[in-house]
Order: C-alpha cells, then sequence, then structure tokens
C-alpha cells in the first residue's frame, strides 16, 4: 500500500488536513506500507514558502513521516505538458476561450437546469468546433468528454471510505452528461488539478488514494484519464469531512481551526486526534 498526502502551501493547515494526513498515514502504517507527501503549488501566485514550511513542521509536529525528496508539482511542468500532448495526439482536445461569464451566459439558454459536475455546470461546448491549431495564449484547454468516453468506455473505481464503499461506475452517457468538458489545462498555469493529479498519482505509484468525501464527484475524471493515458487505477477512500459548529466545511481562512492555533495553545498531537475522532 502506498498513500499520499498532498496540500497545497496557500494557506495553514487545519483539523480537516490533520485528519486527512493522519487516515492516510495510519492506513498505510496498518498495511505495512508507505506514505509520501506531495506539494501541489502549481497555482504558483498563491503559494508561499512560508505556508510550505508550516506544513512541513506541522505535519512533522502530529508525529508523521515520509520519504524524501517530496514530490512538488511546479517541477513537473514538463510530465503535465507531455500527458496534455499525448490527449491532444489522440484527438481528445481543444482550446477553449471561453470565460466565466461566457459560459454562464451560454447556460442561461436552453441548457439551464443542466446536472451539476464536479466543476459547476458541464460546459456547453461553444469551443468544441476548435481545433488545436487555432490554440493561443489566452486560451483554456479542454476534453472533448464525448469523445473521450466513447474511447476509454466504462470507468470503475473500488471505493472503501464510509457511507460509499463498493464498486463505482460511470458509462460514457453519465460522463458526457453529468461530467462535461471539463479543463485540461487552464490558462495561467498550463495544467489542471484533474491533469497534475492524476499524472502525479501515477508517477509515485499511489495505490490507495485518501482524500476528503468533496472530492468522490471528482473520482470519475480521474479513472478516465488514468484509462486514456495507460495508467493504473488506485483504490480510492474518500474519508467524513471536519465541519465547524454550523455544519460548514473547514477551509484554509478558518484560522481559528489551524493545527498551529490548536500548538501555541498549548495542545498536543494526542490532542489533535482526539478533536478528529481518530
Amino acid at each position: 500500500m502506498i498513500t499520499r498526502f498532498a496540500p497545497s502551501p496557500t494557506g495553514l493547515l487545519h483539523l480537516g488536513h490533520a485528519f486527512s494526513a493522519l487516515t492516510a498515514s495510519d492506513m498505510a502504517r496498518a498495511a505495512g506500507g508507505r506514505f509520501l507527501l506531495r506539494i501541489e503549488d502549481i497555482d504558483t501566485p498563491r503559494c508561499t514558502p512560508e505556508f510550505e514550511a508550516a506544513i512541513y513542521d506541522d505535519l512533522h509536529w502530529l508525529g508523521l513521516e515520509w520519504p524524501d525528496p517530496v514530490m512538488r508539482q511546479s517541477s513537473r511542468r514538463a510530465a503535465y505538458d507531455a500527458a496534455l500532448a499525448r490527449l491532444a495526439d489522440m484527438g481528445l482536445t481543444y482550446p477553449c476561450s471561453c470565460t466565466r461569464a461566457d459560459i454562464r451566459a451560454a447556460l442561461s439558454a436552453p441548457q439551464e437546469g443542466a446536472p451539476m459536475g464536479p466543476d459547476g455546470p458541464p460546459y456547453p461546448g461553444t469551443c468544441r468546433g476548435r481545433t488545436m491549431d487555432e490554440h493561443g495564449p489566452t486560451d483554456a484547454i479542454r476534453l472533448d468528454m464525448a469523445r473521450a468516453a466513447a474511447l476509454a468506455g466504462p470507468v470503475s473505481f473500488a471505493e472503501t471510505g464510509p457511507g460509499s464503499a463498493g464498486r463505482h461506475d460511470m458509462t460514457p452517457e453519465r460522463m458526457v452528461a453529468e461530467v462535461g468538458d471539463i479543463v485540461l489545462a487552464r490558462r495561467d498555469i498550463g495544467t489542471s488539478y484533474h491533469l497534475a493529479v492524476t499524472v502525479d498519482d501515477a508517477a509515485q505509484a499511489i495505490t490507495h488514494v485518501v482524500r476528503g468525501q468533496d472530492l468522490f464527484t471528482a473520482t470519475s475524471i480521474h479513472v478516465l484519464l488514468q484509462r486514456l493515458l495507460g495508467f493504473a487505477t488506485p483504490t480510492y477512500h474518500h474519508h467524513r469531512l471536519i465541519r465547524d459548529e454550523r455544519g460548514r466545511r473547514l477551509a484554509k481562512r478558518d484560522d481559528a481551526r489551524a493545527i498551529r492555533t490548536y500548538r501555541d495553545a498549548g495542545h498536543s498531537p494526542g490532542d489533535i486526534r482526539e478533536m478528529i475522532g481518530l
């Protein structure tokens, strides 16, 4: 078993991060496996060295260990470009110049009421007729889901998380209707979360992806990309989310629940485990 914890250095880690990291580490230790750390810093304008240093410090304080060197997404642009080029060579990509406002305007017409996908309402296909020869520096790159899903066939993955354990399948028809033409490369960072996480999990030979339930609906995208790129599909474990007293999922703006805040108040790693139900 190889698990991973992959935070972004855009703020201090909070109790939700502690739960995810400790869950992944505990699962790997119980199976005699390995726990890896990955820094997801592709959104460079929002990432800082100070927050990255705090990630290492807080995780070590919690008692976690991982092998060096740590994979950092900001140094892996060539790997993402290669995966993107492979999908383009398969005829599965197209450039997109639409802004969020353009997409909202298009969806206010007959498509209104379409299901919400992992990235919001499925893209209406405004730029789908464009070819990669037309790609410009201000374009994003999207996946032609109809072509991709037809080529990949049904996607399937095993889930071990509470509440959704079992086998999950998505037909090509559902991928088109419910997910749509996802962005593979943003115009500002040259890749996307979906493409980067798929390429990185394969590069690190992750066997069990441990992450929050909020990412469950994105899993079909990652499995689809794995099939297209010839990668193995890991087992997935989507754990419960740590929420505040109003039931809201914790975010990095919740400094009052940052691990650092509890450390400064004199709490121990054992106290943190008790707070989050471990």
